[in-house]
């Protein structure tokens, strides 16, 4: 679902370059004119964008990146993480040039312009299942973090049972629920994605306090003598390790994945020619960010980083006030968490409104519709964070399917149909390039993790 146009009294000049249509008129023509911007809301800035999109960026993909150190190697992984912030710039300007040539204002509508309506539902059911997946995720580690797991008959204490001790209050289904109630749903309830720009400054504050932490514990840690040098390189031995290393890019994709709220800041800029200085900003904030992040969480627990490096911080630092630093990590990320929540619900909410109501009104005019969708999304996401004990596995599957498609393959699908004829021959190989290392590296990682899961089930967990 494609939001519709409403022109101001006098059309921004910088605006000129999008498509103009009458708000009564169909939402489903026949041509591609269907996908226009939402003018009424014209004049967000280039801060807010930069704002919005690293929070778009910045999730809980971020806690995954020292893990993936230990499968590549400090220097390789480094590498690797400044070679898909480059790879998903390149995805992004396919599909930024392709919705110039065809006047279109959202992904759907641009999925749609290339491959008809079976298209765009394809792209609104990549949307719908990776958001959904990584929102129950998010609500899931602010769950553990405030009020602890129990994982393999170890129970890991929350932040607040740690401070409080072990109360009806403070157990999971209730932290949630107010947490939801409070926090998560008036923050989902914002209709203009520029309205979350302090929220989202917030968080990306709160990932670099989150980031500081870690540097200041690191940086203790090694006067104190307490690190061991890490390893640069993978450890490969045989091929079964070297298939192994395909398996981080599942993650490393999930990590960069911001393609479906592109349009929507960049329809609401002021200036419409900065989206691309806005992308490049963002990939640039976040890549210094999770490089940082995989060193220096890395060099913290070496070999011992766990796959969700938040769970290292539950143990005994060997620092001064070691208890404090802990708490202070984990509360500052599940905090931004909360505030990455609404970024990512935004484009959730329009894709599953597209997906059930292709010819209704804009959801943004019809407050019912909105409120009902935002209600059941939340719900969803509520009952699975709560029923759904570890959803690690699942997560590590959908950002091998749903998320690579949406970064990766349909971008470059997109570019080698070339439907407006304006790819050049270092765009199609790209693409060639693009569509290849996705396809094989996930398959290499689903058949990884489907291996290591039956290989696992014969014997109960310890």
């Amino acid at each position: 679902m494609t939001i519709g146009n409403i022109l101001p009294k006098k059309e921004r000049k910088s605006r000129k370059g999008k498509a103009i249509v009458d708000e009564k008129a169909p939402l489903l023509p026949k041509m591609h004119e269907e996908d226009v911007g939402f003018d009424e809301f014209n004049g967000a800035s280039f801060t807010g964008a930069v704002f919005n999109l690293s929070t778009t960026i910045i999730g809980a993909g971020i806690m995954a990146l020292p893990a993936t150190m230990k499968v590549l190697g400090l220097g390789l992984g480094i590498v690797m993480i400044i070679f898909m912030a480059f790879l998903t710039d390149a995805s992004i300007e396919m599909l930024l040039r392709f919705s110039r040539a065809g006047k279109l204002s959202s992904y759907g509508g641009l999925m749609g312009d290339a491959f008809g309506k079976y298209g765009k539902t394809l792209l609104q059911i990549c949307v719908i299942i990776n958001n959904i997946g990584v929102l129950i995720v998010y609500m899931i580690i602010i769950g553990d973090v405030l009020s602890g797991t129990s994982s393999s008959g170890v129970h890991h204490a929350g932040v607040l049972e740690g401070w409080f001790g072990d109360h009806w209050w403070n157990g999971r289904t209730f932290i949630l629920f107010i947490t939801t109630i409070c926090i998560l749903a008036p923050l989902a309830c914002f209709k203009r994605i520029d309205s979350l720009r302090y929220t989202s400054a917030l968080s990306v504050a709160l990932a670099v306090v989150f980031l500081v932490i870690t540097i200041g514990i690191s940086i203790m840690k090694l006067i104190s003598g307490g690190i061991m040098m890490p390893r640069l390189l993978p450890d490969v031995t045989d091929l079964t390790s070297f298939f192994k290393l395909f398996t981080v890019v599942p993650v490393l994709v999930t990590a960069y994945i911001c393609h479906y709220n592109v349009h929507s800041i960049d329809n609401e800029l002021e200036d419409s020619t900065q989206i691309k200085a806005v992308v490049q900003t963002s990939l640039a904030l976040c890549s210094s960010v999770y490089m940082m992040t995989s060193f220096f969480g890395f060099l913290l627990f070496g070999d011992a980083t766990l796959d969700d490096v938040l769970a290292n911080f539950d143990t005994n630092l060997g620092i001064p006030y070691g208890s404090l630093l802990n708490d202070a990590v984990r509360v500052s990320y599940a905090a931004h968490l909360m505030l990455v929540f609404p970024v990512v619900f935004f484009p959730l909410r329009l894709n599953l409104d597209g997906l059930l109501f292709p010819s209704s009104r804009p959801l943004v005019l019809n407050n019912c519709r909105f409120a009902l969708i935002s209600i059941g999304l939340i719900g969803l996401i509520f009952l699975g964070a709560n029923f759904i004990p570890s959803i690690w596995d699942a997560f590590q599957f959908t950002g091998a399917t749903a998320a690579v498609c949406l970064g990766f393959i349909f971008p470059a699908a997109i570019t080698l149909r070339d439907h407006h004829n304006i790819a050049t021959k270092k765009d199609k190989i790209l693409a060639i390039f693009m569509i290849v290392l996705a396809v094989f590296s996930n398959l290499v990682a689903i058949y990884s993790d489907a291996y290591a899961l039956i290989k696992k089930s014969p014997s109960p967990r310890e």
